[in-house]
């Protein structure tokens, strides 16, 4: 592993998250809608919600239906159900995950977004993108890039602690059990 892939040099997720509350608030108004990925994503969309301040009520989607990889592999154990409490038809939504890795999530989360209507315009914000891009996917706002990608046998998540209250977020390097 190179140093710069430790994880004692990971940056602290909270700094993260302000930057990317920075880098947002000059760019969504009250007709935003956030929708988090399960399950990072949602634990930053509903930081992000608050933080911004948005009227608009938060959104979360579960992935496993629309990914690629569902034939071969099948549901995930952990599926949730998605939830869109708004009319996705004509709104102006911001996708929200943890870690950018090969795009294809996203892809999934665009085409599970299409099942409800066809929005105006889809952003995405993540807090990592860690490289390694399969597909023609990039963040508009995104709190920081890796300067080397990771090898295929690791990950970057996103890990909450301090309980719900408090729902502090810190990143974690993990060895990929299927790698």
């Amino acid at each position: 592993m190179s140093k710069a892939h430790t994880l004692a040099n990971l940056p602290d997720a909270e700094t993260l998250l302000a930057t990317l509350v920075k880098a947002m608030r000059p760019h969504v108004g009250p007709a935003t809608a956030l929708v988090g990925i399960h399950t990072g994503g949602v634990w930053l969309a509903e930081r992000l919600h608050t933080a911004l301040g948005l009227a608009m009520p938060l959104g979360s989607i579960d992935v496993s239906f629309h990914r690629d990889d569902y034939s071969s592999k099948g549901l995930h154990p952990g599926a949730k159900a998605s939830v869109i409490p708004f009319d996705v038809a004509g709104a102006q939504i911001v996708l929200v995950d943890d870690v950018l890795y090969t795009g294809r999530t996203i892809r999934a989360a665009m085409n599970e977004l299409y099942d409800y209507g066809r929005p105006d315009r889809i952003d995405l914000a993540v807090l990592v993108d860690r490289g390694g891009r399969e597909l023609p996917i990039g963040a508009r706002y995104c709190a920081y890039t890796l300067a080397e990608p990771l090898p295929d046998t690791q990950e970057l998540v996103l890990a909450r602690g301090g309980g719900q209250a408090q729902s502090l977020l810190s990143l974690m390097l993990k060895e990929r059990p299927d790698a």
